[in-house]
Parts: C-alpha cells; structure tokens; sequence
C-alpha cells in the first residue's frame, strides 16, 4: 500500500495548503469512512469541472487545484488522491474509456479519470468526484459503485489499474495546453488493445 499513500510531484499532498485541506475535512470525522466522504464531497461540489464551468487555468498538480479551485476530472483526481493520502487513507487513480459525444454512439473516445481508494471494511472502492450536473450524477456509498458515466457502448470500457501516479497520455495534455477549450480540443485517449502495452502497471 505504500505507492498509494505517497505524496509525489502530482499527487502533493505534504504541500502546506493541501495538509491543511486535508485535516480540516477530517476535524470533526469519527471514522476514516467518514473522513473519505467529506473528502470526495469537497472535491466533486466545491472544486468546479473545467468544461463544466469555463474555467483556467489548466491545473494538473493537487496543489494547483486547490489553489485554482478547477481542474479537469484527472485533475480532481489527483487532489482527491491527495487529500485521502494526506489522511492516512490509500488512493489511487483509475480510469474509463468513453465516448466523447452526448449521444454515446461511438467514437471519437477519451480517457475519464477517477480513484480508487482502500477501506478496511470493504477493499478497494471506485468513487468519481467529476462533479455533478444534469444527467450526471455520482455519490459516495460504499460498497455500491455510483460513478458519473456508465459503460454503454462498444469501444467504451473501465480499465482495471488502479494506479499510484498520473498516466502518460493525460499528463501529456494537461502540461502542455493552455486553455480549458485546448484540453477539451485534445482529451488524452488509448487503444484499448494497446493499453498493457503502452501503459507501466504498477505493482500492486
């Protein structure tokens, strides 16, 4: 569980800001679910979707993002990571291939990132703090999964990693556009059978 619980250049969760987040959410929490609820809450309704909202810049660190208040679902991602780590809580970050157009019939696809965190009581757990709107909606209910987008389609699916750091192709995007519209210009996508090939899995 140690890569889970590591602060990194991405996931930076001993950076002062993030710490103090991190142990005002847990304050007034009497069970490390709870802490783990009030975390995801905060990052789904109070961090605001880039796309959503029309907002810059693009953040990619935990910290940027919560100073920012945006980010983009792998960006919210990787500040809820942050959080829960701080909280003594393993997470990692996963991911789902999606459609990109509303009507969900095809391509072109990209990436949709989310986490996973670990809870004694029931393992492994996937939460999506993308942030809610109409016709998207995702909540904190362990063991039951409510996450933002189903898999509805061919092509569509959910990758079984949980990784400990930031994937290529999405930091690869992130670091390298300026804008809200770039990012959504060019959402980071893989070949699914291509992705053991092209993608480090970490141990677990």
């Amino acid at each position: 569980m140690h890569q889970y619980l590591e602060s990194t250049e991405y996931i930076d969760w001993k950076t002062p800001e993030v710490q103090t987040k991190a142990k005002s959410l847990a304050a007034d929490a009497d069970c490390l679910k709870r802490v783990a609820e009030k975390c995801f809450v905060f990052v789904r309704d109070q961090i605001k979707h880039s796309w959503d909202y029309e907002c810059d810049p693009v953040t990619c660190k935990a910290s940027d993002v919560l100073k920012h208040g945006t980010g983009y679902c792998y960006a919210k991602s990787h500040l809820l990571a942050a959080l829960l780590r701080a909280n003594g809580i393993p997470a990692g970050l996963c991911y789902q291939r999606l459609t990109i157009s509303d009507d969900g019939n095809g391509p072109p696809f990209c990436l949709h990132g989310l986490n996973a965190l670990y809870l004694e009581e029931h393992g492994w757990y996937r939460i999506d703090a993308r942030g809610n709107k109409p016709g998207v909606t995702a909540d904190f209910c362990p063991p039951i999964e409510r996450l933002a987008f189903p898999i509805v389609t061919a092509g569509e699916a959910d990758l079984p990693e949980i990784w400990a750091e930031p994937i290529t192709p999405v930091l690869g995007v992130l670091l390298t556009k300026k804008t809200y519209r770039e990012v959504a210009d060019n959402l980071p996508d893989i070949q699914l059978n291509a992705a053991n090939k092209t993608l480090q899995r970490p141990s677990r």
